[in-house]
């Protein structure tokens, strides 16, 4: 049996042919795409990551496949409907670093609230160990954060949050009513989250019906003044309603790990919102610590041997 692995470091590389040392594996640094498909045509198992966009164009160019194991919680970047109807099973990795993505969102956060960007790159550029300029930051004690999302992600989010004496309001279409007795907050509307919190930090899926969920016709009910993080999913947010209330000051400041359109950004591409002084951006690194990485192999190898066996794990479709 042939399994491909994309977008894959050479460590990477190395454990998973530990693992499958007895079948026949393609490496790949880049990520699938219609520039390499026919180098792996007749493969029966492929491996992903969030920026090898499998739709049907490349599922067409695959007609031996059977499998596909995205080495990702977020399956968006998948045809599920194409995969389905071809008879494609599609697994992910539905937990890995919960813990991982929820501690880089409080670090975004922090970096706005405590200005240590502008502070840093000051010191560097000025040579001056002093307080000069606009670096006064705010607590976040006793602030209102709204966490949209509770899933595994949002609830360790509510727990950093309950540990920095926060307030919390949540949204979800399944609010977990038990969970939120235990941990002493409220549900409430999407509209209602949005206009009386500090911080609104985003923890969705990215599905159909989510799609521009921070959008121009509600971005105006957030609270003048207030901070958006999003480590979710870029297309969350309409871009350009986000540029328009951070020029205005309707928000004050946005942490993004994610951004609308990124699997086709370029070296030398203008990134939207880069240069913002109110804007802390980084390129998709809030799943990348060593102990999530090999939490994501792992799960990744244990659904590829499922599936081999007969017994498939983590199916989405």
């Amino acid at each position: 049996m042939k399994i491909a692995f994309f977008e894959v470091t050479k460590t990477q590389q190395d454990f998973f042919s530990e693992v499958f040392s007895d079948f026949n594996l393609l490496f790949f640094k880049e990520r699938l795409s219609l520039d390499n498909v026919d180098m792996v045509k007749d493969t029966e198992i492929i491996s992903n990551f969030t920026s090898s966009v499998i739709d049907k164009e490349i599922i067409n160019k695959l007609p031996d496949l059977k499998f596909i194991a995205t080495r990702s919680t977020g399956f968006d970047h998948i045809d599920l409907t194409y995969t389905e109807a071809k008879g494609v099973k599609v697994c992910n990795v539905p937990a890995y670093g919960s813990e991982t993505v929820a501690e880089f969102a409080f670090a975004l956060l922090l970096t706005l609230s405590r200005k240590i960007q502008e502070a840093s790159q000051s010191l560097k550029e000025n040579g001056d160990y002093s307080i000069s300029g606009n670096l006064q930051g705010f607590d976040l004690d006793k602030k209102t954060i709204g966490v949209v999302g509770t899933g595994r992600i949002g609830k360790k989010i509510i727990h950093i949050a309950k540990g920095f004496n926060m307030n919390v309001l949540a949204y979800d279409l399944y609010p977990d009513l038990n969970f939120a007795k235990e941990n002493n907050f409220e549900y409430k509307n999407l509209p209602e989250v949005l206009s009386q919190s500090d911080i609104v930090t985003l923890h969705a899926p990215y599905i159909k019906e989510n799609h521009h969920l921070i959008n121009k016709e509600n971005i105006s009910m957030f609270k003048k003044g207030s901070y958006l993080i999003n480590t979710a999913r870029g297309e969350l947010i309409e871009t350009s309603a986000l540029i328009s209330a951070l020029q205005t000051g309707m928000i004050a400041g946005a942490g993004l790990d994610v951004l609308e359109g990124e699997r086709e950004f370029k070296k030398g591409d203008i990134i939207p919102m880069l240069d913002f002084p109110n804007v802390v951006m980084t390129p998709h690194i809030a799943f990348n610590t060593r102990e999530a990485e090999m939490r994501i192999l792992q799960t990744t190898a244990d659904n590829i041997k499922a599936f081999i066996s007969g017994t498939p794990t983590n199916l989405v479709k």
